[in-house]
């Protein structure tokens, strides 16, 4: 029953994400659609069509597939015989190479770029392969407990390896900066065609590749993660752990290149990444001195010990569907800022670059450094959440706690200065969230009251009896 109802979630979890991203995909194509009627193509009609038929073709049909299974297998994943055959999770690994087809053909204009990102996620089969070979060169079997303890892991590999998988897929068909609308004969640019390739060749490149190995890698890890027989070691060996390390430094690797435009500012958010790490420390020293001071010598009884191991794991799992809430939405708006992106270069401004840093710089100066400290702050969280403090300790959920509470205020400062384009209006956003706390705060405090008044009226003094 446990192994069915596992079979049932994974299918659910793999057939959602592709149906979302392949849905989004289908309806806004890579390469965009042209914006008028002209030399024998119709608005709304897909840019790639046009210009490369083939690759278009390759995409749509990859892209297509990977959609249909996806609702197929939601549909039919009620049925017994379907999971207890594992018809319905061998149909979801082909629906994962139908993405990485879909990638492969929508991301790039030019063939051997696409068959560089289909090798990305083979060498990533391979690397894994290999290092659990080695492993187990030495290695007994897993004792129970480490069997359960590496199915726990495998949940926050999962929902990683969801998260990179959805963003990546996205930013790739749809790069920062957009896409040419227009040919342009005088400089060689051709619809459909980055904006940023043309503008930041170097940066563009380093956005693709950075993208791609995180996309490939979440593919790969899902692929592995949906068999027992290969996870298991594979998750022991730490061979996962390396993939997962390398997809998180991907996802901030494209970030810093496709958000903006200048070398300086891709530093930054590397610093604010040490930054974050530097915060962490001071609160873990800060709540294990409050530990220690507060420490006590009597022993706890075991059911004390197991409601306390079941609440950290409901945290756990709670923190870290906050930080890949925040990943996810904070990566989006980094690489597709508010305001768009200027098609051509004019006085003082090149095509590819935010419009609104140049016509509001300061908001959106507000608007970039609160949604990066936001981003990296939620990243730093999910890789300390996912290498598992093996002793448990609760001052450290505590600590990723008020860290994920300062990057969910960050994420409200991004949100006042990317959403409107006049202060009075962010100070407005700010004015809701007071009164919501305000609201919140009233109904705390009638709650509080109407739980303690009538224990106080009827409450007896033992020594007036």
């Amino acid at each position: 029953m446990d192994a069915a109802q596992q079979a049932r979630s994974l299918v659910l979890l793999l057939a959602t994400l592709a149906a979302t991203i392949t849905y989004q995909a289908g309806l806004d194509p890579p390469g965009g659609v042209w914006p008028d009627n002209k030399n024998g193509h119709m608005a709304g009609d897909p840019i790639l069509l046009t210009v490369n038929a083939g690759r278009y073709k390759a995409f749509y049909y990859c892209n297509s597939v990977a959609f249909v299974a996806s609702l197929v297998a939601i549909i039919l994943v009620q049925s017994k015989v379907m999971l207890e055959t594992h018809v319905l999770e061998a149909a979801m690994v082909l629906d994962l190479f139908g993405l990485i087809g879909a990638y492969a053909a929508g991301s790039s204009r030019d063939l051997s770029t696409s068959i560089y990102a289909m090798a990305l996620a083979g060498a990533v089969l391979v690397y894994v392969v290999i290092h659990v070979v080695f492993f187990t060169l030495n290695h007994g079997d897993p004792t129970p407990e480490e069997i359960k303890s590496v199915d726990k892991r495998r949940k926050r590999l999962l929902l990683f390896a969801v998260l990179a998988a959805t963003i990546t897929y996205q930013a790739g068909l749809t790069p920062p900066g957009g896409v040419r609308l227009q040919d342009d004969g005088s400089s060689g640019h051709q619809a459909g065609d980055p904006v940023l390739f043309y503008n930041f060749p170097r940066r563009y490149t380093a956005f693709f590749y950075c993208n791609s190995v995180s996309f490939m890698l979440s593919i790969a890890l899902i692929i592995l993660l949906v068999n027992p027989h290969l996870y298991r070691p594979a998750i022991r060996s730490y061979a996962l752990a390396v993939c997962t390390g390398a997809g998180m430094f991907g996802l901030m690797g494209a970030y810093a290149a496709g958000s903006t435009q200048h070398l300086k500012t891709s530093i930054y958010i590397f610093v604010l990444g040490a930054v974050v790490l530097f915060v962490i420390a001071v609160l873990l020293l800060v709540f294990l001195d409050n530990r220690n001071a507060n420490v006590t010598s009597q022993p706890r009884p075991e059911n004390d010990d197991d409601e306390e191991r079941k609440t950290k794991q409901a945290k756990r799992k709670y923190l870290m569907l906050l930080g890949i809430l925040v990943a996810s939405v904070t990566y989006q708006a980094g690489l597709d800022p508010p305001g768009g992106a200027w098609q051509h270069s004019g006085s003082g401004y090149d095509a590819g670059n935010p419009i609104m840093h140049d016509n509001q710089r300061h908001r959106y100066l507000a608007f970039f450094y609160s949604n990066s400290t936001s981003f990296v702050a939620s990243i730093v969280v999910i890789i300390i959440l996912l290498l598992e403090w093996k002793d448990g300790k609760r001052w450290s959920l505590k600590v990723m706690n008020t860290t994920i509470v300062l990057d969910l205020l960050a994420l409200l400062v991004a949100y006042a200065a990317g959403s409107s384009r006049g202060w009075k209006t962010s100070v407005y956003v700010v004015a809701l969230v007071i009164a919501v706390l305000a609201y919140v705060a009233v109904h705390i405090v009638l709650a509080i009251s109407c739980c303690h008044s009538p224990r106080e009226e009827n409450s007896v003094d033992p020594a007036r009896v």
